[in-house]
């Protein structure tokens, strides 16, 4: 990493990370990482047996057209959008750890009432609700995991971490498949409950570290600037995932009725677990290369291959293409995601994490809420084949934005 990767992380209490030592000296793997990344894995598990079965379910419910389907879909996403607006905000006043708990509280909860929802716009309501709950968890625990890493680490702590996300990538769509399919809805709500309180159960037994706010920023709590919601240093990579959201949201939303329209629903749920599998292979090499290489080094590789991936689905003759399009976009989008968030939060200043990490997942969570909607739109134009095919091509033109956001400063300070 450059030079920022020297700073010492402050005002973490040393007690909660059990180090007893600087930042940049203390082990990755504590008790409280391990925790941490159990969380995330049952919160992310709830965020891909939703998404990847909603849109259809709206469709076979309540008759809801393609672009209802979408914003029924990634209406949970625009829910948690909103939340992280806040959520960044007020982490610090209100504590991690209670961040945590009562937005798992929350998110437990909501998951109870997809069963009795009645209608398309009841149904939108509890998906936007549901999202907030998982803004405020998400937002709470992707800050706070980034204190329990090393600064010097934190490419390879950040990909570990999201091998709990890769994880549920793989678990969540062919769950979801299989329970609709063998069990019904009804089966696949109540496994939502259970994996929501299964998170908060393992949070109740997580100490987070806790920042020490200084005068200053008490007394600006309740100012309401757009700096205080928002991070520009975090947010000129985190474009590069509003526009990689829009694209990979094709993918959660629209990928099962692709695969049934094609006649290859099968290939569909190996695309998710070789996706994953290619993830996780993923998380023990990127983050290495990203902190010794530098950011340049694996984030071009990455975008091209997630065109590719698109590329592939656009065309897809038979199910080994759609299939191989998975590990593609698996090395891409999967790839994508804890690379450029490493880079949010190092190019933030220490107290400003947590409004780096709101503002990163903000405008990625843009992208997957929005995406569905607009995608809606497009399909009756283009066809899945040329829905993808645009979002191909729209994911290589995302490598020249990130060259002018980061990758041209980057190479600078790789020189230098």
């Amino acid at each position: 990493m450059p030079q920022e990767n020297d700073r010492k992380m402050q005002g973490v209490k040393r007690s909660a990370t059990g180090d007893g030592g600087q930042a940049g000296t203390r082990r990755l793997w504590t008790r409280a990482f391990s925790l941490a990344i159990a969380v995330n894995f049952f919160m992310s598990l709830v965020f891909y047996l939703l998404m990847t079965s909603m849109a259809l379910y709206a469709v076979e419910r309540f008759g809801a057209s393609d672009t209802a389907a979408g914003l029924t879909a990634g209406s949970f996403v625009l829910g948690a959008l909103a939340a992280r607006i806040f959520a960044g905000k007020f982490l610090d006043f209100v504590g991690r750890r209670r961040m945590l708990l009562v937005g798992l509280l929350l998110y437990t909860v909501a998951a109870l009432f997809y069963i009795p929802a009645g209608s398309l716009g009841v149904l939108i309501t509890i998906r936007i609700l549901h999202g907030a709950a998982f803004g405020l968890a998400s937002t709470a625990i992707s800050a706070s995991v980034m204190s329990l890493i090393p600064v010097g680490r934190r490419g390879e702590g950040t990909g570990y971490f999201g091998i709990s996300a890769t994880l549920a990538t793989a678990v969540g769509p062919f769950l979801a498949v299989l329970l609709v399919d063998r069990a019904g809805y009804s089966i696949l709500y109540l496994v939502t409950a259970v994996s929501a309180a299964s998170a908060l159960l393992v949070a109740l037994a997580l100490k987070l570290p806790e920042r020490t706010l200084s005068a200053a920023e008490t007394a600006a709590k309740w100012r309401m600037r757009p700096s205080d919601f928002f991070e520009p240093r975090a947010a000129a990579v985190a474009s590069v995932m509003l526009v990689a959201g829009v694209a990979y949201s094709g993918v959660l939303t629209f990928l099962n009725s692709y695969a049934q329209e094609k006649d290859m629903v099968a290939a569909a749920s190996a695309f998710f677990l070789i996706y994953a599998g290619i993830v996780l292979i993923s998380r023990f090499v990127v983050g290495r290369l990203q902190d010794s290489k530098g950011d340049n080094a694996v984030v071009y590789p990455i975008l091209a291959s997630f065109a590719v991936g698109l590329g592939l689905l656009a065309w897809a003759p038979n199910t080994a293409v759609l299939a191989l399009a998975g590990a593609f976009v698996g090395m891409g989008f999967g790839a994508l995601m804890p690379t450029a968030q490493a880079i949010a939060v190092t190019v933030a200043p220490d107290h400003r994490i947590g409004i780096a990490t709101s503002t990163f997942f903000l405008l990625l969570d843009a992208g997957i809420g929005l995406g569905p909607f607009l995608l809606g739109l497009l399909i009756p134009l283009t066809g899945f084949s040329g829905m993808y095919a645009v979002l191909a091509a729209v994911v290589a033109a995302a490598m020249v934005l990130y060259h002018f956001v980061h990758g041209r400063r980057a190479r600078r300070r790789a020189a230098a």
